[in-house]
């Protein structure tokens, strides 16, 4: 998925959720400011007034409005969006710059990962510890960077499912689509993938050994070797730019 250039939706009503809510995103209609009437709204997409209504009750159930009586639909505050929802999250990051994005997923992958790291090395089961190495050894086989991503991005769920958390792993699947992002941006460094395996490997070495303090400390160094990664290629991006 492009999350910068999302495809658009077939259905009217998905249209009309999809358009709306990327407006919200980019600020069109700001925190406060009242959706258009929905007269205006039906003649807009030839659509009636069920129809509309129901793209405005998707858009309430992300928290990027809420409807009221005699006034209409009112954007909420920023701070009130389901921003894990993946739609939010598409029309969102696709109206930040790159760096931006990276810097605020990394921060709250350094909050989550290496916990959650710590907590499946105590918590995994035998059948755990085989998804994560069979993730892995996939990870080892992949020729491209590309070929890459999906082993990448299931060695990291399913280190998130071994915690038998339900709420770490509800967080793993709505952040799939942003953490793709950013194993997309990291695998534009020109040693990702004599890089990546190393990092890798430790974390889930750790965790089958069952050494928590490891576990969570392998996962630190990922994610500060992944950091450092992306900055030089976001600043050798934005030296491109100025040449």
């Amino acid at each position: 998925m492009d999350y910068r250039n999302p495809t658009q939706r077939k259905s009217m009503h998905g249209r009309i959720v999809q358009e709306l809510g990327m407006q919200i995103a980019s600020g069109v209609f700001a925190p406060g400011q009242r959706l258009p009437a929905e007269p205006t709204l039906c003649e807009t997409y030839g659509v009636s007034r069920p129809v509309l209504r129901e793209a405005t009750r998707v858009l309430v159930a992300k928290g990027l409005v809420v409807s009221k009586p005699r006034v209409g639909s009112v954007v909420r505050p920023r701070d009130e969006w389901h921003m894990l929802d993946p739609d939010v999250l598409v029309w969102t990051v696709g109206n930040l710059p790159e760096g931006e994005f990276f810097q605020s997923l990394m921060t709250v992958r350094q909050i989550i990962e290496p916990a959650a790291a710590a907590l499946a090395a105590i918590s995994a089961t035998d059948e755990d510890i085989e998804l994560i190495g069979a993730a892995f050894a996939r990870m080892e086989q992949a020729s491209t960077a590309e070929a890459l991503l999906e082993p990448d991005l299931a060695f990291h769920r399913a280190i998130l499912a071994a915690t038998h958390n339900d709420m770490l792993a509800y967080i793993g699947n709505m952040l799939s689509l942003a953490l793709s992002e950013s194993i997309k941006l990291t695998s534009r460094h020109p040693n990702t993938h004599a890089l990546s395996l190393p990092r890798h490997k430790a974390i889930y070495t750790a965790i089958s050994n069952r050494d928590a303090l490891a576990a969570r400390q392998a996962s630190v160094v990922q994610l500060d070797n992944a950091r450092a990664d992306a900055n030089s290629i976001l600043g050798g991006a934005a030296l491109a730019a100025k040449a």
